[in-house]
């Protein structure tokens, strides 16, 4: 690493100092759920995407307005349905009778963080207007293209209960989300705190505590933090396991493997990895890094066949016996 790309002890403290301004509001208005707060934050810091499946009622949809007025961003839900079209999404062209031509009226893609709440209930075709957006970063209405914002995150959600009148996603848009996330129950004494905190009122005080152009700072900062080619090699290792898992793991657990992750899923260990590295305080990836983000990164990466979900073997037993596999550098 050259000299210009070294990240500076001033730019370290800075960018310290605004993750803990993200994290105690965070922290201020939702209780518990530390590892959705690190996902948010860490899809936020990489310019990425992020999943989530829980099932409702577990404040997804507050994380991400909490994620979003802290920065001073720009929010905008949209609730999925079968008949949502890619214009509802996107946008369209309007014709104005006043001046005969076509106006362009932009959709609600055209924010900073966009919840898709319940992605699996719309239909392919819309979910891929979507995640052409997620992944070219630009729309195209009426033969023009339009950029999306520079800070750009969608955050979608799933439901793993109910899969009545759902599209399930296919492996290709699985894999544009940068990591997935699975909410958890709060715990009993997490849940009083919860009811307490709404009988303060604690979110009517909405301001924002920094600006979108400190957020920008957070991603270019992101890219200039030191992963060691020892450490890409490692992560190259897990991936490749994932593909030929016979090696590793035995075929045991291997024959339940359908399909393993892609290039995509070394590039968001790299990514995701720098983004918590920052996180910590570091402006340099460990080996723990990569192991505390393999969940959220191989878990929608991973396919598993019928024979898994007969035997009700889960994808982080997988994951589990891999990183056990692959030597820690």
């Amino acid at each position: 690493m050259d000299n210009k790309s070294e990240i500076t002890q001033e730019e370290l403290n800075r960018s310290f100092n605004i993750i803990g301004k993200i994290q105690n509001y965070y922290n201020q208005r939702i209780v518990g759920q530390e590892g959705l707060r690190t996902s948010l934050l860490i899809c936020t810091m990489a310019n990425g995407h992020i999943l989530l499946e829980s099932v409702p009622g577990l404040a997804k949809t507050t994380a991400a307005k909490t994620l979003t007025n802290a920065v001073s961003g720009r929010f905008s839900r949209i609730q999925c349905t079968p008949d949502l079209l890619p214009s509802d999404i996107i946008g369209t062209q309007i014709f104005n009778y006043t001046n005969n031509s076509f106006d362009t009226k932009m959709g609600p893609i055209f924010a900073n963080f966009v919840l898709l709440d319940e992605i699996n209930r719309s239909s392919s075709k819309t979910q891929s207007a979507t995640l052409e957006a997620m992944q070219e970063r630009t729309v195209t209405i009426g033969g023009y293209i339009y950029p999306l914002p520079q800070v750009f995150v969608v955050i979608a959600t799933q439901n793993p209960v109910e899969q009545e009148g759902t599209y399930a996603l296919a492996e290709a848009q699985l894999d544009r989300f940068l990591i997935k996330e699975k909410v958890e129950y709060p715990t009993i004494d997490e849940e009083v705190e919860i009811l307490n905190r709404l009988e303060t009122n604690i979110f009517e005080n909405n301001d924002p505590i920094i600006e979108l152009g400190d957020v920008i700072f957070l991603q270019e900062l992101t890219k200039k933090v030191y992963i060691d080619p020892v450490i890409k090699k490692y992560i190259t290792t897990i991936i490749d396991a994932t593909r030929n898992p016979v090696p590793y793991i035995g075929n045991d657990l291997a024959q339940y493997i359908n399909l393993g992750s892609s290039t995509r899923g070394s590039i968001a260990f790299m990514e995701c990895s720098k983004a918590l590295a920052l996180i910590n305080g570091r402006s340099y990836v460990v080996p723990d890094d990569i192991k505390e983000l393999a969940y959220d990164v191989l878990r929608h990466r991973i396919s598993l066949n019928f024979s898994a979900m007969a035997d009700g073997i889960e994808v982080e037993k997988i994951i589990d016996a891999i990183l056990g596999a692959v030597p820690t550098p």
